[in-house]
């Protein structure tokens, strides 16, 4: 599922309790101010946004846990994020920008 739109944080307890259980994943693209999510695997979801127009430099992985307090909620963590070209070598999101770009659109986009 692809959207713009606000997504209240109890439909994302429901999709989590139907796919990881406590955790879902979640492909932002930050030019667009969209997200996917609900998918498998953040390639899933990478994928879709990549057929709804989205340019791959601007796609990231997170997971999000639903749970836990909003400060904790976000890991910035997938394979995804691997893009020597874009100097992240790692799975995490390694540019302290980047990162507070994705917390303001998952703070616009999920809210409680």
């Amino acid at each position: 599922m692809i959207t713009d739109q606000p997504i209240t944080i109890a439909k994302i307890k429901e999709i989590a309790s139907q796919r990881m259980g406590d955790m879902v994943k979640i492909v932002v693209d930050l030019s667009r101010g969209k997200m996917a999510l609900g998918g498998e695997m953040h390639a899933d979801e990478e994928q879709l946004l990549l057929e709804d127009g989205s340019k791959q430099n601007d796609l990231w992985g997170i997971n999000i846990y639903p749970d836990l307090p909003v400060a904790d909620r976000i890991e910035f963590d997938s394979m995804i994020n691997i893009r020597p070209r874009q100097n992240n070598r790692s799975r995490s999101v390694e540019d302290e920008q980047i990162r507070e770009q994705i917390l303001a659109l998952v703070g616009k986009l999920i809210v409680d």
